[in-house]
């Protein structure tokens, strides 16, 4: 049976965005798997699988639904055991749980904010009215004024980026010689500015954006199916 994968999606129900999403499709071609991308829009996820839960992705594989990316993870590595790992042991996993942290806090920190108009202008109306409210009192402020001046903070995320920079010199992948769910963690989080907004986190000749375009790569180039924004 097919795997169900619920992904969050603007106007256009064929550009998923969510890097939390993008992470668990990049699980599933990791593990072999075949799935089915269900879009759902911002208004929708409290429809997905009898309300599971307020965010996706969620998947449903068989009799069996997995909400939270992380979860979804550790849930395809033990129950297809005998396919590429995805944490390569419980170390891996631990690994994992920093490396998610850190993209939250430092990648999704800045992109959230910078590219948040990008965001709500690729909605349909009903979501763009959601995505406003939502944001307007998570922010305190007019939706409009979260990005200004994320030109100036460019620079300063670039060099946040250092731990990440410098652990290239020694390897091509996070993971190592190849990928793990470590490098889809935060191949997500770039692959959601690409999707949604023109902005370049990214200088075109740091081995941040080489790494990035090595992961674009991976799977038969499954990240690059959806052109950037």
């Amino acid at each position: 049976m097919t795997i169900l994968l619920y992904e969050l999606v603007g106007h256009d129900p064929k550009r998923p965005f969510s890097p939390h999403c993008w992470k668990s499709a990049m699980a599933l071609l990791h593990k072999g798997l075949t799935f089915e991308s269900v879009p759902v829009p911002f208004t929708g996820v409290a429809t997905v699988e009898g309300s599971v839960s307020r965010t996706v992705p969620v998947i449903r594989d068989g009799e069996r639904v997995i909400a939270d990316s992380f979860d979804i993870a550790l849930y395809l590595d033990e129950a297809y055991p005998d396919r590429p790992s995805l944490f390569g042991g419980p170390g891996g996993q631990a690994m994992c749980r920093f490396v998610e942290r850190w993209s939250q806090g430092t990648i999704h920190g800045f992109a959230g904010s910078a590219v948040l108009m990008d965001i709500h202008d690729r909605l349909a109306p009903a979501d763009q009215a959601f995505f406003r409210e939502s944001r307007e009192k998570r922010f305190g402020k007019r939706i409009e004024d979260v990005p200004a001046g994320r030109e100036a903070g460019l620079d300063a995320f670039r060099a946040s980026l250092a731990p990440l920079r410098n652990m290239l010199d020694y390897q091509p992948f996070i993971g190592g010689a190849a990928p793990l769910f470590a490098d889809y963690i935060v191949f997500g989080a770039f692959q959601w500015v690409r999707v949604v907004s023109p902005f370049a986190l990214l200088a075109a000749d740091d081995p941040v954006a080489e790494w990035f375009e090595r992961c674009l790569d991976l799977h038969g180039g499954f990240g690059r199916q959806v052109e950037a924004a």
